[in-house]
């Protein structure tokens, strides 16, 4: 910092009073509500539930994550469907996913889902895969 003298950067975010204080207020919000606890939680549940679903369709060949970020694999399955597919159906199913790679679902939900709201999705994603064609 003490390198870069007034005048020779600019940035859109960097230093804003304003930016700076919903910055540390967001961090409170994280702090205060357990949000990397809940994340890890819940994280937790829905590996858990990947994976007796696992179990029970060869669709889904790997489960994995950390926290809220997490993916399964899916195997080509019909006539030459894919994760995209799986993806398709889900939203008409009412759980909005992303494909990534041909192959991978990505699931982003955000740090505040709770349990119940976990589980409802899970039983989605378990409901879409065992009933693809």
């Amino acid at each position: 910092m003490l390198t870069i003298q007034p005048g020779e950067h600019g940035s859109t975010y960097g230093g804003n009073p304003l930016a700076c204080a919903v910055a540390m207020e967001s961090l409170k919000v994280l702090e205060d509500e357990n949000l990397a606890q809940n994340a890890e939680n819940m994280g937790n549940i829905f590996r858990t539930r990947m994976n007796a679903l696992m179990e029970k369709s060869q669709l889904v060949s790997l489960v994995r994550g950390k926290g809220l970020l997490n993916a399964i694999v899916i195997k080509p399955f019909g006539n030459n469907k894919t994760a995209y597919d799986v993806c398709l159906a889900l939203k008409e199913n009412g759980l909005l996913a992303k494909q990534t790679h041909g192959d991978i679902i990505r699931f982003a939900p955000p740090l505040i889902i709770n349990e119940e709201q976990m589980n409802k999705a899970c039983d989605i994603i378990e409901t879409t895969i065992l009933n693809i064609k």
